[in-house]
């Protein structure tokens, strides 16, 4: 699944396409993804003007000039393809699963493509936005100013969960993946089986800045691409070359000096890679 990097990208690339654009067509080819596409979905969009691209978590939100918000979820294998004005007389015709088409007044288009159909689109206004079901008790965005060792801290007290499924949780931080997971607790040296609650104080101060750290590396080499992943052109993320523990069972540690391999362990039925010699 594309974590908060992959979709970071898929933003800004969508930022510098969509906003000043009006939708000039907007049709849905079937009636459902993961849950139903809204009825009204071409009614609310057709003739309004794109003004901004957020993301929240793993979500984006696309804000037009009437307040509208559409919000978009890439799924397991969901991705956003941006198909530039055809050549006159050639018209290609939408792929199997082109499920959302969105064509643009510069003649270009804007196709959620997603073969196993666990994305889905919603509509929100600016006002409801914050209240909304799928934003509402969210955690704050890693790479935020409001996201911060103390605020980390009182987030865990308590938690008997081990940290990795502690950060898992959109209520202690939004947006975390099980990738960048792996590879903010491997730089911060911290266990992912250590129990939540003990990471609090120094070892926040450590796990915070790893995680802002391993987010802005991940989108400055575009995300990673394991599978389905890819920008708004096609071409794959390169952030997966960068692994140093997700992925890399049996494999050497790559710290300086140590002479352990990967480990990979299963925790709520996801895989956790980590080096036991330098997470504690």
């Amino acid at each position: 699944m594309p974590e908060l990097p992959e979709v970071e990208t898929v933003r800004a690339g969508l930022e510098r396409s969509l906003v000043g654009r009006r939708y000039a067509h907007v049709e849905a080819r079937r009636p459902d993804l993961r849950f139903p596409i809204p009825a009204d979905l071409a009614t609310r969009l057709e003739g309004h003007q794109v003004v901004r691209v957020n993301r929240r978590a793993k979500y984006l939100q696309i804000v037009q000039d009437d307040g509208t918000v559409v919000i978009l979820h890439l799924g397991m294998s969901g991705k956003v393809n941006l198909a530039p004005q055809p050549e006159a007389g050639d018209h290609e015709p939408p792929a199997k699963h082109d499920h959302l088409v969105f064509g643009l007044d510069n003649g270009s288009r804007m196709v959620f493509n997603d073969p196993r159909r666990f994305g889905f689109i919603a509509l929100s206004t600016k006002a409801e936005l914050e209240d909304h079901d799928y934003f509402n008790g969210m955690g704050p965005e890693p790479l935020g100013n409001s996201f911060n060792a103390e605020v980390l801290s009182a987030a865990l007290k308590g938690k008997g969960s081990p940290i990795k499924a502690a950060l898992l949780d959109q209520r202690v931080v939004a947006g975390l993946g099980n990738i960048y997971v792996c590879e903010a607790l491997f730089d911060s040296g911290i266990s992912p089986r250590r129990k939540a609650s003990s990471v609090g104080g120094k070892r926040a101060e450590r796990l915070v800045p790893a995680i802002k750290d391993v987010l802005q590396r991940a989108i400055r080499a575009g995300g990673s691409t394991l599978k389905d992943y890819a920008h708004l052109d096609g071409e794959s993320g390169y952030f997966q070359h960068n692994f140093r523990v997700y992925g890399r069972e049996g494999e050497p540690c790559v710290t300086a000096g140590c002479d352990h391999q990967v480990q990979r362990i299963t925790q709520s039925g996801r895989s956790t890679f980590f080096c036991s010699s330098c997470q504690r």
